[in-house]
């Protein structure tokens, strides 16, 4: 069968193919309601619930079918845990999609699952058909990157999101006048597949705004197709989209490493839907000192996104064109390629815990075997019992991780405070916490992204730290070797003694038995009864 993973099917109408009936399908399995899940109100199959930025929802069971890539796909279908939404609000109902399929970090994301059963590579590409133009292509897995495509380094632990280190940005040759660091707010410049505009801060809005209209000072201003939104529009350009880069001034995006991504107009102007020949700015200004970039910026533009190599690399192209090119093209185009082995290490920098002393995160690949962290709890609550239990719950869904890998360690009162120290553990029957899930709870506890609520009263997270897993020393593996090899020597020598005790009862048996015809003594001989 065909499933989007980590989909979540609209059990409304609003959606554009028929829903999925799990009933029909006779692979699919329901989660069962376990202690590292929430529980549906009859305790039988576990849930979901996911709020996003525009304030949407989707919230439904978790189910485990295969799923399929398409027919051109080289990766085989796979087992995969998704979720099968039955109610939805917002932006995700009146879109009218099918669902959701979860690209970022995150243990139910599809790459995440693919990547630690190690059916792929860390890494995964996407290309959209550019403007008026359908199509496009999605390759999971490792490609080999074409010789001109320009990369900008990814931090991890900087942001949840997939960001890039733009510096700064070039109309039509000039730079934008802006102080240092414009692009560079607390989470780098942020791309946002799902998101169909680009937002700058204000300071950098107003000054691409004003390059792009002094360039087209000749075009007339029209009001937007929207009255509720003040949108930028220009009318006399003409319908057709190829003559726009005549018309409209190239940008160009500058990354810190000094490599530059060239934008076309269709890279940040959308076709105007009520008037012919017009096209509006799809660059808006951002409440937040945040540079977010959605998908617009990246049409007809092959997007890498190297996760194992912390980089994110662009090469300008024809997105409806490469799938085609790619099968039955002799040119360098990337291919699928399924990574042979699983990605089990990582490699973690040195970073400062929240108390800004250097943590335990080791620097080096290694496993992690444990993460720990301190919260400080001030709350009223005398039942400090039952708060602790509700904590637990709360974190691991916070975490993304399992109920069972949440542990208390450890509670401390202090003069107005209570001091928790929180363990998270690998999830059975694994002995270490994956590269993924690690990275993610390391994001989260670094950015102070656990958010609990109001009754709890006043938290703040002290300090956490990443613990490798244990391996053991030389002796304890020397003493390790003499015990098993003492109870293998004990097991032999009891199954020796076992069968030489057998041997012996048979022979005793044997001799019990007198041979035919030899006399039998009196007491043997029992009189016949009439």
């Amino acid at each position: 069968m065909f499933l989007a993973p980590v989909a979540h099917i609209a059990a409304t109408i609003r959606i554009q193919d028929s829903r999925f009936q799990p009933e029909m399908s006779s692979t699919y399995q329901p989660v069962k309601c376990n202690p590292s899940c929430n529980c549906d109100d009859e305790q039988k199959q576990c849930t979901y619930h996911r709020r996003y930025a525009e304030m949407s929802s989707s919230s439904g069971v978790l189910g485990e079918d295969l799923v399929s890539f398409g027919n051109e796909s080289e990766l085989m279908p796979q087992r995969a845990v998704f979720g099968c939404e039955n109610v939805e609000i917002g932006d995700l109902y009146n879109q009218r999609a099918d669902g959701i399929m979860g690209l970022g970090r995150g243990r139910l994301s599809i790459m995440d699952q693919l990547v630690d059963k190690g059916f792929i590579g860390d890494s995964f590409s996407l290309c959209y058909g550019g403007m008026d133009v359908d199509g496009g292509a999605m390759v999971l897995g490792k490609i080999t990157p074409p010789p001109d495509m320009v990369f900008s380094h990814s931090d991890p632990f900087r942001s949840p999101y997939y960001n890039i280190e733009m510096k700064e940005i070039h109309v039509a040759g000039k730079r934008l006048e802006l102080p240092d660091g414009a692009f560079d707010g607390r989470h780098g410049t942020v791309l946002d597949s799902g998101t169909t505009y680009a937002y700058f801060r204000r300071d950098a809005f107003a000054a691409f705004r004003d390059a792009i209209l002094s360039a087209v000072h000749f075009l007339k201003r029209i009001p937007g197709p929207d009255p509720n939104y003040n949108d930028i529009c220009f009318t006399g350009a003409g319908r057709d989209v190829s003559q726009l880069p005549k018309i409209f001034p190239l940008v160009e995006m500058v990354f810190n490493n000094g490599k530059k991504l060239l934008l076309s107009p269709e890279n940040y102007l959308f076709r105007h839907s009520k008037a012919s020949g017009a096209y509006c700015l799809g660059i808006f200004p951002n409440s937040e000192p945040t540079t977010l970039l959605g998908g617009i910026v990246v049409q007809n533009t092959l997007v890498t996104y190297d996760r194992g190599n912390d980089r994110i690399g662009f090469l300008k192209t024809n997105c409806s064109e490469l799938w085609r090119r790619v099968q039955f093209s002799g040119a360098p185009a990337p291919t699928p390629l399924v990574s042979p082995s699983k990605d089990t290490q990582m490699e973690i920098p040195s970073v400062l815990s929240p108390s800004g002393s250097p943590s335990n995160v080791l620097a080096g690949s290694f496993h992690v075997g444990f993460i720990t962290f301190d919260m400080s709890i001030s709350t009223t609550d005398s039942n400090l019992k039952s708060i602790l239990k509700e904590l637990t719950e709360l974190i691991s869904e916070e975490l993304e991780v399992y109920n069972s890998q949440v542990c208390l360690l450890n509670v401390t009162s202090q003069e107005k405070y209570y001091l928790v120290r929180w363990g998270i553990f690998p999830a059975e029957p694994a002995n270490y916490i994956s590269n993924t899930i690690a990275r993610s709870i390391i994001l989260r506890l670094r950015d102070h992204r656990i958010q609990l609520p109001e009754r709890f009263g006043n938290y703040k997270l002290m300090e956490w730290n990443a613990e490798p897993q244990r391996k053991l020393t030389s002796w304890q593996h020397h003493f390790l070797i003499m015990l098993v090899g003492s109870v293998t020597t004990l097991i032999l020598s009891l199954s020796a003694i076992g069968i030489w005790l057998v041997h012996r009862q048979r022979r005793r048996q044997q001799t019990a038995y007198e041979p035919v015809g030899a006399s039998i003594p009196e007491r043997y001989l029992q009189p016949l009864q009439s």
